[in-house]
């Protein structure tokens, strides 16, 4: 593949849109995540990634307090016809540097009006809930969400970081597009229950963090990350946890100059293969902020692993160290 072509497309779930077969989560544009950003080669990559058919867009309302909402409305108010724009509601700043998570019917909907503001648009195409509140009824969210549906809001539904048995729940009430969940070499428990969940009820996975957050492209200098970079506070990149993870990304590494591939291509072709697996739409959105790393991970949709390959990649997870955030 070059990067002219572009990306095939799936239907995200039974009930959702048609968007490109990877999607992007720009939840490092604009807002320093991951250390300083170019603001232009940042811009230069969604317009990049969508001349090569990558049109599912992944933002949330807590990515820089609004600030990434804000950062990528000129390029969804240019493209709106073609871009899917998705994005998530749920926490809050408690004013002491954490969250609380909101899931009450009138944040709900007071948070769409704003994302609406923020990304100068009418209408979001999927709105996830972000986390669960479980202090809420999942019918008063689902509820709510609905609501904004009928009132032309919101065209899809989808939740984050559920279980099975709150996927059932809250499809029964409203159909459910998309559950977007950490899934990767080094993050599976996902696999376990609301998968199967997922793929019986015809609901797409959307896994994010698909790279490791960076680990699994074994380019990340972990000893040098910055106090800016929140990677830097998190259990697999830390003390000794960082040293086995990263023997651990040699393996993939080592299969990667097999098939004359990188690292990050091996990590997310094993993640695109999860869809025959399990029987399913998978559609990935690793996060990047530069154009030759969006082709990069493109070009790993046309990378298939044998299943030798993918039966060695798929040990990996039992030997990694550290929780991960949920």
């Amino acid at each position: 593949m070059t990067d002219t072509n572009t990306i095939a497309n799936v239907k995200l779930g039974t009930t959702g849109p048609i968007v490109g077969a990877q999607g992007l989560g720009a939840m490092a544009m604009g807002t320093g995540y991951y250390g300083d950003t170019d603001e232009a080669e940042s811009r230069a990559a969604l317009d990049h990634a969508l001349t090569r058919g990558v049109t599912l867009i992944d933002t949330a309302d807590m990515y820089g307090e609004g600030s990434n909402e804000t950062f990528i409305s000129p390029f969804v108010r240019a493209n709106r016809a073609r871009v899917v724009l998705a994005t998530k509601f749920g926490f809050v700043p408690d004013g002491a540097g954490g969250y609380i998570i909101r899931n009450d019917p009138t944040y709900i909907r007071d948070a769409a009006e704003a994302l609406l503001r923020r990304l100068g648009t009418d209408v979001i195409d999927v709105y996830y809930l972000h986390r669960r509140n479980r202090d809420i009824p999942l019918a008063d969210a689902i509820g709510a969400m609905a609501e904004l549906v009928a009132a032309g809001k919101v065209r899809h539904l989808g939740l984050s970081e559920v279980t099975a048995e709150e996927l059932r729940e809250a499809n029964a009430i409203h159909p459910i597009a998309a559950v977007q969940s950490e899934w990767s070499l080094f993050s599976r428990d996902v696999e376990d229950r609301v998968v199967p969940a997922a793929a019986e009820l015809g609901v797409a996975l959307v896994p994010y963090a698909p790279l490791g957050r960076g680990m699994l492209t074994n380019t990340v200098d972990t000893g040098a990350l910055s106090k800016d970079d929140v990677r830097a506070y998190m259990p697999r990149f830390a003390g000794e946890h960082v040293d086995a993870n990263t023997r651990l990304v040699e393996r993939i590494a080592a299969l990667a100059r097999v098939r004359g591939a990188t690292s990050a291509q091996v990590a997310l072709a094993w993640v695109h293969a999860r869809a025959a697996v399990h029987g399913l739409t998978v559609v990935p959105i690793p996060g990047t902020r530069k154009r030759s790393r969006l082709d990069e991970n493109l070009d790993a949709i046309e990378l298939h692993l044998s299943t030798e390959e993918l039966a060695m990649l798929d040990i990996l997870d039992d030997a990694v160290q550290g929780v991960r955030l949920v």
